[in-house]
């Protein structure tokens, strides 16, 4: 059998993200969605949450498995899992820049393959952090993430009403 996995935060899960996945479900028999934590980062969504949401709006597509990633590398956790390739979305040449060395360093420690899948036009525009910008100063952002995410977002929040940091 032939698994992937499409790692990340997914803070929240967008249809670039979906896009791939979908893509990558394609390609292999069977595509973990390893939901991850990094402690550096400050997240809207608990991790429980943006699991939630990425099994809802997935469930329709055959062979996913959403699931944490849990705390170590990346390489590790497809060598424990059995997964042979790590796929990721690129939107630009900077998305490569960041992700050839971790892929190289990837497969150097576990041989784990990286597979990367080229953006479709109409997501190369799209990121979580913007997405929640976008949604923290009234913007719309229906046309940018699952229902799943866009019912998790109250209605009338805006930044006036969100903590600050600092």
């Amino acid at each position: 059998m032939r698994r992937a996995v499409c790692p990340g935060s997914f803070d929240p899960i967008h249809n670039g993200h979906l896009e791939v996945i979908a893509r990558a479900a394609g390609l292999f028999d069977e595509v973990v969605v390893a939901v991850s934590t990094n402690y550096a980062k400050k997240y809207r969504f608990s991790l429980e949450e943006r699991m939630d949401m990425a099994r809802q709006t997935l469930a329709s597509l055959r062979g996913i498995i959403v699931e944490p990633m849990g705390e170590g590398l990346l390489a590790e956790y497809c060598r424990h899992r059995g997964i042979s390739a790590i796929v990721k979305g690129l939107r630009s040449s900077s998305d490569f820049d960041y992700e050839l060395p971790m892929a190289t360093m990837n497969r150097q420690l576990s041989g784990v393959e990286t597979v990367f899948l080229p953006a479709e036009a109409h997501y190369l525009h799209l990121s979580s952090t913007l997405i929640k910008e976008i949604f923290l100063l009234g913007g719309d952002v229906s046309d940018f993430v699952p229902k799943s995410v866009l019912k998790r977002l109250p209605a009338g929040e805006s930044a006036a009403e969100q903590p600050r940091n600092g």
